[in-house]
């Protein structure tokens, strides 16, 4: 079975399909725009064919793979990326993919994330925080203990803005990170003394980078979801292609109350490659 994963990171789902379909009878193609997650990828599963492309581009031959399928990827590409998918399916061939829902559960919770980490950043929480942590270390050794009070009670509006963020969205926005943060800084700064001043202050730091790539990332995923329209486009678009919509809706989930993405599943049938056959011999 000849296979192509687009967008396909660093193999999650390369990984199920050769437990449930084996590798001795799969060819596997992975296709991502980034080669370290390809190159990662490819240490992972020797066998797999890894190429770095831009979906909207794909260097390879139409209707030359049995399955081609995505899981929250493709649609980074934008929606002309899904024509080009398509153009790959062969004939009696499937393709399957999982698509961000613009209304979908997976969006909201970005959404939040993207907002948290904005309202965080305007507070200057991180760099208060640095700020009073050095002064107050610096308290500990001797020095003044004015600029260390005035650090403190400068840090205390940031420390309501996290409280009044977590009330909006919930206590695990962006995944549990200002929650922890919240109760970190406060467990630190109650104990200075157990603590190693450069350590902290590494720490908050690096903490303030990974929280802006966080957000990036957040907001890429926000952004790439398909609203309800775009998807019946797309969805159009693979049928006026040749291929048969199996499946083309929400994918739900008994726990939520949005739906978790959009779920696409297309055939391609076998008589369309014959009838092409029989219009070019007659011609």
């Amino acid at each position: 079975m000849r296979i192509i994963e687009i967008a396909s990171g660093d193999g999650d789902v390369v990984e199920t399909a050769f437990k449930v379909l084996g590798g001795e009878q799969t060819d596997v193609t992975c296709l991502d725009i980034s080669m370290p997650a390809i190159e990662i990828l490819r240490r992972r599963f020797t066998a797999v064919n890894g190429l770095v492309a831009d979906a909207l581009h794909i260097p390879l031959v139409s209707s030359s793979f049995d399955v081609v399928c995505s899981q929250f990827g493709i649609e980074y590409a934008g929606v002309a990326a899904f024509s080009e998918a398509g153009r790959l399916v062969a004939p009696g061939g499937h393709m399957a993919l999982l698509i961000h829902h613009r209304s979908g559960a997976i969006h909201r919770e970005c959404s939040a994330s993207v907002d948290a980490v904005a309202r965080l950043n305007a507070s200057e929480f991180i760099p208060r925080s640095i700020t009073m942590f050095e002064a107050g270390f610096a308290t500990g050794q001797g020095a003044d203990r004015r600029p260390y009070d005035l650090a403190a009670q400068d840090l205390l509006p940031a420390y309501r803005e996290l409280e009044r963020i977590m009330q909006n969205h919930g206590a695990h926005v962006a995944g549990d990170t200002l929650l922890r943060l919240y109760n970190d800084v406060d467990r630190i700064h109650q104990h200075m003394e157990r603590y190693d001043p450069a350590e902290i202050i590494r720490w908050l730091e690096r903490l303030d980078g990974e929280l802006d790539a966080y957000a990036g990332i957040m907001n890429a995923m926000r952004d790439s979801a398909l609203a309800e329209s775009q998807f019946l486009a797309v969805s159009n678009t693979l049928k006026h292609a040749g291929l048969n919509l199996q499946q083309a809706l929400p994918l739900s989930c008994d726990d939520l109350e949005l739906p978790l993405a959009w779920a696409l599943i297309a055939y391609r049938p076998p008589q369309c490659d014959e009838c092409n056959t029989q219009k070019r011999a007659a011609q």
